[in-house]
């Protein structure tokens, strides 16, 4: 197999930025600069570059295969070499690996862009992108990892930066703990990971996934049952860092780190290993049936109970961030029913978009003045023009209007989950309902924030555009969110399905047995029930978008009507289900209170009293002998007579 070194440029490049950027920043507080621009100036540049080099040999690697390159290796160096048992450093770009990172890679580098205005006069500017650089050649290792232990790597170096980014602005307090409860929440599905890649590795004796993919299909059936559990527990460690219930209750909290930072978790970066583990690994949970129900079930659940939460939150990015989760949520209901690409096709409409919504809620408060309360805004429109208008575009694709990105990808998954049957008839439902609470939060956001009266304090508030090089990044993205869907064009066109055709060597043999399990053949709608589920997806986007418009244009009524209608379902929405309450009040608070019960009981009483019990003795014991040493002649001569007396004597007994 023929290997080049150059694949290696792809993570590297974010590697070397972050590094020098951090020298920038050590550099910075040695000679203690009152301001920190200066090195601030040469590190967005030095960031913005290396995605652009990352960005431009991820090009490199898909014009590769495009020319007819099955998958493109990079060199290889051993790395855990135990017997028969070989762990190496290897990077593979393939059709899965090369979409991601373009993706990355491309929507990275937009973020960044946008960031070096966002977080100009910052005096953390160079930390900040050095972070930022980090974290993408974190999310670089996992996609390109040639095996499970590279990508655990990337796993665990992006929970790492999340931590240290969601918690950049840790003088304020709550990030800090935001950031602590991402960590922890996510600690819970890497152990579930690691449980998985030791069951892999004992049932095949390798972690390379070509090993692993191909070799599924020779598992013996007594085996199968450890292959369902590995698979099981490696989406358990999907649910931490793609937030699904149960571990979703990370991921709201994200926003608080800078914005930039929300745009790169929610959209481009680490929230979407899980389903590109679970793609990765196709014919392992394609061998294990009942666990893509389960997959499907936790997504479906996932979606509705944070799609039904955004309808209620007033922060802006908190929107968002619910509506992430729910995104994310179809994307595993699309795993459940064995549209592999369908979820791949979200996962990159996704990007696009919410990325775009992201930078643009940062814009909207970076105009605002810190302001992040929708219902202290309204009228922006007038004021934010391009802000505005790149927002439609995001919020128009995410709620899934006809001929937009959202639309094809979200209802290429709804129609796959119809022509399942069975169980996934339910999963097609929910996603019915949660696609018509999309466009409800969708277009109520849009109303809060952009129409209806001026609900801020004129005086003090002055709202203004962004700067040039924060609204550069949202045109390019509202143009992707616009047009993203003509990677993924429904059959009834009778066009190629550009991304289908694409992934078809990655997915095929988790297809093949999904395939041998029905009957030979898969999932499969007529031409006509098409037009009809098309029809239905584009019917309920455009009724609710219009009607949640209509309704929060003229402001806060609608919101205060229903508050006042059913108090109590609008703070359970507005408070996720009260699930994050619960995790507090049932796990959080009691294993406190135990820890500080056994720390006052062991550290304190036993340890700290036990080690303070020998000083005091040590101490007491000092100040008797001392109390000996006074000088007195006649004193002495007892002390030397009497160990003089008692050494005889026991010389005299030994020589008895």
């Amino acid at each position: 197999m023929d290997t080049a070194p150059w694949p290696w440029l792809i993570p590297a490049a974010p590697f070397l930025g972050a590094l020098v950027c951090g020298l920038l920043h050590v550099g910075a507080l040695r000679r203690r600069k009152a301001d920190p621009e200066a090195a601030g100036m040469l590190a967005g540049p030095v960031a913005i570059a290396a995605m652009a080099v990352a960005f431009a040999v991820s090009l490199k690697g898909f014009l590769e295969l495009q020319g007819g390159a099955a998958q493109v290796w990079s060199t290889r160096y051993a790395w855990i070499p135990v017997g028969e048992f070989t762990v190496e450093w290897a990077l593979v770009i393939d059709r899965l690996s090369s979409l991601m990172t373009l993706v990355v890679t491309g929507v990275g580098l937009l973020i960044h862009v946008y960031a070096s205005g966002y977080m100009k006069g910052d005096r953390g500017y160079a930390k900040f992108f050095a972070y930022l650089n980090l974290f993408v050649g974190m999310m670089l290792m996992l996609v390109l990892s040639a095996n499970m232990v590279g990508t655990f790597v990337g796993w665990e170096g992006v929970g790492l930066c999340s931590y240290l980014l969601i918690g950049f602005w840790y003088e304020k307090g709550w990030p800090a703990e935001a950031a602590q409860k991402a960590f922890v929440v996510n600690r819970i599905g890497d152990a579930a990971f690691l449980l998985g890649m030791f069951l892999l590795a004992g049932v095949f004796g390798t972690l390379d996934y070509a090993g692993i993919n191909a070799n599924v299909a020779t598992v013996a059936p007594e085996q199968l049952g450890l292959l369902g559990l590995a698979a099981l527990l490696l989406f358990g460690g999907a649910c931490g860092k793609s937030a699904q219930i149960p571990l979703f209750v990370w991921l709201p909290d994200a926003m608080a780190g800078p914005t930039p930072v929300s745009a790169l978790i929610h959209a481009a970066t680490m929230v979407t290993s899980g389903i590109y583990l679970v793609v990765r690994l196709n014919p392992l949970f394609a061998s294990a049936p009942w666990v893509l129900t389960v997959i499907g079930a936790v997504g479906a659940a996932t979606a509705f109970v944070a799609g039904s939460s955004a309808l209620r939150q007033r922060d802006l990015k908190g929107v968002l961030a619910y509506s992430t989760v729910s995104q994310l949520g179809y994307m595993f209901l699309a795993l459940g029913v064995g549209a592999f690409t369908s979820a791949i096709f979200h996962v990159v409409t996704h990007a696009f978009f919410k990325a775009l919504l992201f930078l643009g809620a940062g814009s909207v408060i970076h105009g605002m003045h810190e302001e992040q309360d929708m219902h202290r805004m309204g009228g922006l429109k007038r004021h934010m023009p391009r802000t505005y208008l790149t927002f439609l575009a995001g919020a128009s694709a995410l709620s899934g209007l006809p001929l937009l990105s959202g639309f094809f990808s979200k209802d290429e998954i709804l129609a796959y989950a119809f022509a399942s049957g069975g169980v996934s008839w339910i999963f097609w439902g929910v996603g019915i309902v949660t696609a018509a609470m999309t466009a409800t939060y969708s277009w109520r956001m849009v109303a809060l924030v952009f129409f209806g009266e001026e609900r801020f304090d004129a005086q003090a508030v002055h709202p203004h555009e962004s700067p040039a090089i924060m609204t550069g990044p949202l045109m390019v993205l509202a143009v992707l969110s616009i047009g993203g869907g003509l990677l993924g064009l429904p059959p009834v066109l009778h066009v190629p399905h550009l991304l289908d055709g694409w992934l078809a060597p990655v997915v095929e043999p988790g297809k093949e047995l999904l395939a041998a399990q029905h009957g030979g053949h898969l999932p499969h709608l007529s031409h006509a029930m098409e037009w009809v589920l098309l029809g239905l997806g584009s019917a309920i986007a455009i009724v609710c978008a219009r009607r949640a418009f209509l309704a929060h244009r003229g402001g806060l009524a609608s919101d205060e009507a229903f508050a006042a209608r059913q108090p109590e379902l609008a703070s359970t929405l507005a408070d996720a289900w009260g699930i994050d309450r619960a995790y507090k009040l049932l796990i959080v608070q009691p294993l406190m209170t135990g820890a500080s019960a056994l720390a006052a009981l062991f550290d304190l009483a036993l340890i700290d009293g036990a080690v303070n019990g020998i000083a005091r003795f040590a101490g007491t014991s000092g100040e008797r002998v001392a109390r000996q040493a006074d000088g007195r002649v006649a004193g002495y001569g007892v002390v030397f007579g009497g160990a003089a007396a008692l050494l005889a004597a026991l010389w005299m007994w030994i020589g008895a």
